[in-house]
């Protein structure tokens, strides 16, 4: 005998999609897993961005409030905006010079990562 996708086999794949379902729920349920860090609510409130904005957030020491839009929005867009460029900042200076800036680019961005990071 023939079996045909609908009823026969449309019953054996839902059968298992909600056996793996409840599967997955019963070990969610047995081995919960910590999300997150755990909040001190004694403590004062120190402010920690995720790990591809500490750069930004170690290059905003430097700038006064006044100046902040500057450190905060200018300096990041004029990065982008390189980056966005460089097929074309190619052409015009060589690829080796654009290489090196890029590369110069990334350094900065790893090690003010990482200086945030540690402190």
């Amino acid at each position: 005998m023939k079996k045909k996708f609908y009823p026969d086999y449309l019953i054996e794949i839902l059968f298992v999609a909600i056996l793996t379902f409840e599967l997955i729920l019963i070990l969610t349920f047995l081995f919960t897993p910590l999300i997150g860090r755990e909040i001190d609510f004694i403590a004062a409130y120190q402010p920690r961005p995720e790990w591809y904005y500490l750069w930004l957030f170690w290059l905003l020491r430097f700038f006064s409030t006044d100046t902040v839009f500057i450190g905060g929005v200018l300096l990041p867009l004029g990065i982008l905006s390189f980056l966005i460029l460089i097929p074309w900042i190619d052409k015009k200076i060589g690829w080796k010079l654009t290489a090196l800036i890029a590369f110069a680019f990334l350094l900065i961005f790893l090690i003010t990562t990482i200086i945030e990071a540690i402190s």
